[in-house]
């Protein structure tokens, strides 16, 4: 595996880690107002893991995982983040990438991990520069 793959592969397991903390208090607080129990499994989960992706990529281009891998997400032509690649990521990687990784097994990391194909569909490539 190469060295930025294994560190995207960290930065994702914490990040599964804080989100799944910050899931498991907001379930709590919610379970008091909100009586639908599918919302309550499938909808709130996914839509706070999600805002918290796209919040902290908008704000410093950084997750939690990301900051403590010495990571960062660019744009590739050096622009800064837009929105729309920032939520093209997140809705590829989370329906589409299975796929592409599927389809295109032995070239799905040609530059040692720093692009993979919700990276390459959104336009954006990873960095080891911490801030």
């Amino acid at each position: 595996m190469k060295p930025v793959t294994k560190k995207r592969t960290c930065a994702v397991l914490i990040d599964i880690a804080f989100s799944g903390i910050i899931n498991a208090a907001a379930e709590n607080l919610l379970r008091k107002k909100v009586k639908n129990e599918a919302f309550l499994t499938l909808v709130s989960p996914t839509l706070l893991t999600w805002g918290m992706e796209y919040g902290q990529l908008k704000y410093s281009g950084q997750t939690i995982g990301y900051k403590l891998m010495g990571l960062r997400l660019e744009s590739e032509d050096g622009a800064p983040l837009t929105s729309g690649q920032i939520l093209k990521r997140i809705a590829h990687r989370e329906f589409a990438s299975s796929i592409s990784y599927m389809r295109d097994r032995k070239n799905f990391s040609k530059d040692e991990g720093r692009s993979l194909a919700q990276d390459r569909f959104a336009g954006t490539i990873v960095t080891t520069k911490s801030t």
